[in-house]
C-alpha cells in the first residue's frame, strides 16, 4: 500500500462522518443505543478521571497523565480534535492506539450502530471506550468534546474524580450565550458524591458550579479556597490543606499553564500524588501546538533565522492566553500567520494581540470547508487596530515576512486546524 492509500481506519472514519447531517447535536439517546449494543463498554474501563472546560483541558490532562505515568500509573486517555492523525485522540495504557486497535473497534461499532444516525464524534467516542474497556490500566482520563452535559463523553455514572478547568464564552450556539450558562453546561459532569476539581473561575461561573456540586453532595476541591499557585522565585509553589509543593515552573510555555498546573497538581494530590510526580507533572508534560516551537521541516527551511511559532487558541480567552505568553518572551518583532474558523469571535480572539504583534498576514485553513476567508480575517485584523494583509497559503506569508525581517518571530496562530495541517507537513 502506497503512503498515499487511506489506511483502513482512514476509510472508516470518512464512511462514518456520513451517520448524522450533523456535526455537533447535543444529547445522549445515541450513545446510550450503541453502548448498549455493544455491551456497555463504558462500564468496564479503569476509573475515570472526567475534564472539562472551555481553556486548558488538554494541558491540564497532559499534566496529569505526566504525573501519574511517573508514578508507575498505566493510563488511558481520551482528547479531541486531533492535529496530524486521528490516532492521537485515544491513548491505551500511554501509547497512541494501533492502527489494527482502531480499525477494529471503529468496524466493531460502525456494525453495533447498524446505520442510525449518530454523530462522528459519538460513534469515535464510543470505540474509544471500547478499546480502553480491553486493555487493563490504573486510570482512564477523559477530556469532554463540547460542554459537558450533553456531550457523548458523559455516559459514565461513577467516575473517580472530575475535574473543570476555567469556564469562558465559547461555542454559544451549543452552550448559551451567557458565563453562568455554559457554566451550568460544563457542571453537568459533577457526579453524586464524586468529588471535583475546580480550576480558577470567573465568580458568575463559580456559583453555578458550586451549586450543582452542593446539590449533588460533590466535595469541591476549589482554586482559591482549597489550592492555590503562584510563581515564585524563578518557579512556582502549590500550596493546599496538605502542604505546599515547591516546583520547578511548567515546560508548557506561557503564564496561563502555571493555572492549568495549579488544576492538574490539585488532581494529582487528590489522587495520592507525591512530591516527585508533581515535579514530573509540570516538567514532562508534551501538548503540541500550545505556543509550540517548530524546529524542523520545509516551513522552518523557510524561515532561515526567524524563529516559527505555532499556536492552536482560537477564542477571546485563547487570544489573551497567548498575549501573556508573548509579553513574557524575550522582545523581538512578532509577526503573526493567522487562519480562523468561520464559527470563532475573529476580532475578540485578535485584540489582546494587537498590542504585540508587528504585523499580521492573513491565510485560508487550506483543506477546511469552514474557514474563514483570509480576506475577512485580514479586515477583523485591522478593525483592532493591527497592519494587517493576506497571504495564498502559510509558506508564502512566511517568505514575506522573513524578506522584509529576517529576524522576526512568527507566529502561525488562529486555530486548531490549522496547527493540524502545519504540524502534517513539519512533523
Amino acid at each position: 500500500m502506497s503512503h498515499t492509500d487511506p489506511s483502513p481506519s482512514d476509510q472508516i472514519l470518512s464512511r462514518l462522518l456520513g451517520l448524522h447531517p450533523k456535526v455537533i447535536d447535543l444529547s445522549l439517546d445515541r450513545m446510550h443505543r450503541i453502548l448498549e449494543a455493544l455491551g456497555h463498554p463504558e462500564r468496564r474501563i479503569p476509573p475515570v478521571i472526567h475534564i472539562a472546560g472551555t481553556n486548558g483541558k488538554g494541558s491540564t490532562q497532559a499534566m496529569i497523565r505526566a504525573g501519574l505515568e511517573d508514578g508507575g500509573a498505566r493510563v488511558h486517555a481520551y482528547t479531541s480534535p486531533h492535529l496530524a492523525q486521528f490516532h492521537e485522540r485515544i491513548r491505551v495504557a500511554g501509547n497512541l492506539i494501533s492502527e489494527k486497535m482502531l480499525a477494529d473497534t471503529l468496524e466493531e461499532c460502525e456494525a453495533a450502530n447498524d446505520g442510525a444516525p449518530i454523530t462522528f464524534f459519538e460513534i469515535t467516542t464510543a470505540a474509544a471506550f471500547l478499546a480502553f474497556s480491553r486493555v487493563p490500566a490504573d486510570y482512564t482520563l477523559l477530556e469532554v468534546g463540547l460542554g459537558g452535559r450533553l456531550d457523548a463523553t458523559n455516559v459514565i455514572d461513577q467516575p473517580h474524580l472530575t475535574v473543570i478547568t476555567p469556564v469562558s464564552i465559547d461555542h454559544t450556539q451549543y452552550l448559551g450565550e451567557t458565563l453562568p450558562l455554559i457554566a451550568a453546561e460544563k457542571a453537568g459532569i459533577i457526579k453524586p458524591r464524586v468529588p471535583v476539581i475546580v480550576g480558577p473561575q470567573q465568580d458568575e461561573a463559580l456559583r453555578v458550579i458550586e451549586a450543582r456540586a452542593q446539590g449533588l453532595t460533590a466535595p469541591i476541591i476549589a482554586h482559591g479556597q482549597h489550592w492555590m499557585i503562584q510563581p515564585d522565585r524563578g518557579g512556582m509553589v502549590y500550596q493546599d490543606d496538605h502542604g505546599l509543593w515547591d516546583l520547578p515552573l511548567p515546560n508548557l510555555a506561557g503564564p496561563h499553564q502555571i493555572q492549568n498546573a495549579g488544576t492538574a497538581l490539585a488532581a494529582l494530590r487528590a489522587l495520592g500524588a507525591t512530591e516527585a510526580q508533581a515535579i514530573a507533572a509540570v516538567t514532562r508534560a508534551e501538548w503540541p501546538a500550545r505556543m509550540q516551537r517548530l524546529k524542523r521541516g520545509p516551513l522552518v527551511d523557510l524561515a532561515g533565522t526567524a524563529e516559527l511559532w505555532l499556536d492552536g487558541g482560537h477564542n477571546p480567552a485563547g487570544g489573551e492566553a497567548l498575549a501573556a505568553t508573548l509579553s513574557a518572551m524575550p522582545p523581538r518583532p512578532t509577526h503573526l500567520v493567522c487562519g480562523m474558523l468561520n464559527t470563532k469571535d475573529i476580532a475578540g480572539y485578535l485584540r489582546p494581540l494587537a498590542a504585540y504583534a508587528a504585523s499580521l498576514t492573513a491565510i485560508d485553513i487550506p483543506g477546511e470547508p469552514n474557514t474563514l476567508p483570509a480576506e475577512d480575517t485580514r479586515a477583523a485584523a485591522a478593525t483592532v487596530g493591527m497592519t494587517a494583509r493576506t497571504a495564498p497559503d502559510a509558506a508564502e506569508a512566511i517568505a514575506r515576512i522573513t524578506a522584509e525581517d529576517p529576524a522576526a518571530r512568527i507566529l502561525i496562530c488562529g486555530s486548531l486546524y490549522l496547527a493540524g495541517r502545519i504540524l502534517r507537513e513539519n512533523g
